[in-house]
């Protein structure tokens, strides 16, 4: 169905049976295809809605949503990077999409870890926004913080933009019970896996960001065809993710040129 979005640009919208999930989905624009994999609590728009106009006006956007956020169902199980990476292939699949761009932001930058690392037959090039290998990648409060998790303490933009699209608006206990577990639970990925990804690489993270920069470069350093950019500003501020969006928000902060720039390079 064509539906006309706040930046007045048609999309196609829709769901896909993808190992259990109803997985919703939404395709901008023409080109060569670019996936982007949002972050924990989060959904296309609270992550993306700066960007998605940018980048649809080269390529053909497909951005989703994974379990149990926004508009995509719960299964009884709980999350894991791995299986979104599975529900990613599964999706492009379904969309008869063979071989694609990933973009990942936080959570979904490690979940764009996962699908080069399970999946790269898929894979053209990678864009880790802010993405954690090891549990050392973030500051001790982090683990700290994420032990008392509440739903209380979750950011309201975040709250307010789930409330917004999700089919059930009592899923978001759900969704920030399985972010938070999944955090709690995280395992380092091996260095094997990560020395594993041959695919060209793009790792971005802000000099205030919750990521450390010895973390970014060490990833660097193990994913051969990789570049790094360490960008004023906080978590997700290079892309205009809504948490941290300031009044006088402009799109020349946000990094689209240099990641176009590294898509397009042969």
């Amino acid at each position: 169905m064509e539906i006309e979005s706040t930046e007045k640009l048609n999309f196609n919208s829709g769901y896909s049976d993808a190992n259990g999930l109803k997985m919703y989905y939404e395709i901008y624009g023409q080109g060569k295809p670019l996936v982007l994999i949002h972050g924990g609590g989060s959904t296309i728009q609270t992550n993306f809605e700066k960007v998605i106009p940018l980048f649809a006006k080269n390529r053909k956007v497909i951005a989703v949503e994974l379990q149990a956020h926004g508009r995509t169902t719960d299964r009884n199980s709980d999350s894991t990077f791995e299986q979104d990476a599975d529900d990613v292939a599964t999706l492009l699949k379904n969309l008869n999409i063979e071989k694609a761009d990933f973009f990942g932001f936080s959570n979904g930058g490690t979940t764009t870890l996962q699908i080069a690392i399970r999946h790269p037959e898929i894979v053209n090039k990678i864009i880790l926004g802010s993405a954690l290998a090891k549990r050392n990648g973030v500051p001790d409060w982090f683990w700290d913080f994420m032990k008392q998790a509440k739903l209380e303490n979750m950011p309201e933009q975040l709250k307010a933009g789930y409330k917004k699209v999700a089919a059930n608006p009592n899923g978001l206990q759900v969704m920030h019970d399985r972010d938070a577990k999944r955090m709690l639970n995280f395992k380092d990925i091996p260095n094997e896996q990560i020395k594993s990804i041959k695919v060209p690489t793009l790792i971005i993270i802000g000099d205030k960001d919750i990521i450390t920069p010895e973390h970014a470069i060490e990833m660097h350093r193990q994913i051969t065809n990789s570049e790094l950019a360490i960008i004023p500003g906080g978590h997700g501020e290079y892309i205009g993710e809504i948490t941290t969006i300031k009044p006088d928000f402009k799109e020349s902060q946000l990094v689209i040129p240099m990641i176009e720039k590294f898509l397009n390079e042969k």
